[in-house]
């Protein structure tokens, strides 16, 4: 039964990979007019889900305030122009037009399905990033992550219908908390970097063919790094095709595998799919797993060196889990799809714990390196040109998320 599900997913990945190739060239399929809704409005005081805002099943905890005179202001808190929302910003500053990447993307969705719902009405925005200071203490104001919304022509008896809209646009947490206004959140955009295939923090160390150790910061596309052999459990050297995510600084949380071999310690993101044993037994017996399931008495798989130099692996028992906070989130992906960080062989993947599926959706970005390097087309080397989510994954997380949402890692899933 397994097989077969496995096997239902693999095609139904396909399917939408090769129906979905003009979505992916105009990226605006989501802005389609779909015509009124007939679904039921919240009622006051209703929130979706029934949870508080801050847990992992609805926003998340904060990440902290963005202030001005961060130097990464314009990024973190994009302004949002679109000319089908209108702003109260009382402030006079703006303010209300800056938001995160994600909370940018929904309203903008949730934009288009008020106009549908109601022919010449637009949605109003009364409070996005907060700078005053006028919010609780946690408020996700602070990070641009929070809108209160009514309708342009503040219409109390459409609140109801337009918190339902906010839902069916994806917002993390709707709060239908006011007769004067709707409350609506988004998880960080920092927990979005699971959805590319999970990271890395910057200082983790990979080994190059020449013997040479680099940091994951340091990392560059065409770098022939140390990988598994996933059929074999032997370890090789492949190159980094691209990154599914670069970030440097950005501030993330990571989940910390010790084992009992001394300095051999995997940090990386609880989505990430890294290689797992419940037993003593050799690469080839592992599984993949989420490195949240990961518990002590389990064993991860750790490099070691013969007498000839050659590398091998070794199973090493999981003897404590812990969760930091580190700068950086770098995702190199190889052409085998593995990579040994910090001695430890870890997965390229995350997100979905069925690891030859993941390498399957991944093909494609194989595919045309191979051709490049067939046609004898110039390597690519050195650093992507912007430091963010690779399109791809993005796309492809989109597209299958309404299908197969229910195999992904809970933290993952958009409500």
């Amino acid at each position: 039964m397994q097989g077969v599900c496995k096997l239902l997913l693999t095609v139904s990945f396909a399917c939408l990979l090769l129906g979905s190739t003009t979505r992916a060239c105009t990226g605006r399929a989501s802005q389609q007019s779909k015509g009124p809704r007939q679904s039921t409005p919240l009622t006051l005081r209703q929130r979706v889900p029934n949870v508080s805002e801050n847990t992992l099943g609805a926003s998340g905890p904060p990440d902290g305030r963005i202030h001005r005179d961060n130097p990464k202001f314009d990024e973190l808190l994009p302004p949002n122009n679109n000319a089908d929302i209108l702003y109260k910003d009382e402030e006079g500053t703006g303010a209300d037009r800056r938001m995160s990447k994600r909370c940018k993307d929904k309203l903008n969705s949730l934009a288009i399905s008020v106009m549908n719902q109601w022919p010449g009405i637009l949605l109003r925005v009364t409070e996005a990033w907060d700078e005053d200071g006028h919010h609780d203490e946690n408020s996700l104001h602070y990070e641009g992550r929070a809108v209160d919304i009514t309708t342009s022509d503040k219409d109390r008896t459409k609140y109801g219908m337009l918190a339902r809209l906010a839902v069916e646009a994806g917002f993390d947490w709707v709060s239908f908390e006011s007769k004067t206004w709707v409350h609506c959140s988004v998880k960080s955009d920092s927990s979005e970097a699971a959805k590319s295939g999970g990271c890395f923090p910057a200082d983790s160390l990979v080994t190059l063919r020449n013997g040479e150790t680099r940091t994951m910061a340091d990392l560059r596309i065409g770098d022939k790094v140390k990988v598994v052999d996933k059929s074999s459990g032997l370890v090789t050297f492949s190159d980094v095709i691209t990154f599914l995510d670069r970030d440097p600084s950005k501030d993330t949380l990571y989940r910390v595998i010790q084992t009992d071999r001394p300095g051999y310690t995997a940090t990386l993101t609880p989505q990430h799919v890294l290689y797992v044993s419940d037993t003593n037994s050799s690469f080839t017996d592992s599984r993949a797993m989420f490195a949240s399931d990961v518990h002590t008495g389990q064993y991860l798989y750790t490099t070691v060196h013969d007498h000839d130099r050659e590398t091998r692996l070794v199973p090493a028992r999981v003897t404590g889990v812990s969760t930091v906070r580190k700068p950086g989130a770098v995702a190199p992906l190889t052409y085998h799809g593995t990579l040994v960080v910090d001695g430890v062989a870890a997965s390229n993947y995350a997100v979905l714990d069925v690891d030859w599926v993941a390498h399957g959706v991944f093909a494609p970005l194989r595919w045309w390196h191979s051709i490049r390097q067939y046609l004898g087309a110039p390597a690519q080397t050195g650093l992507p040109t912007s430091d963010q989510i690779h399109w791809y994954p993005a796309f492809v997380y989109r597209i299958t998320e309404p299908i197969v949402g229910s195999w992904y890692h809970a933290d993952t899933i958009d409500v």
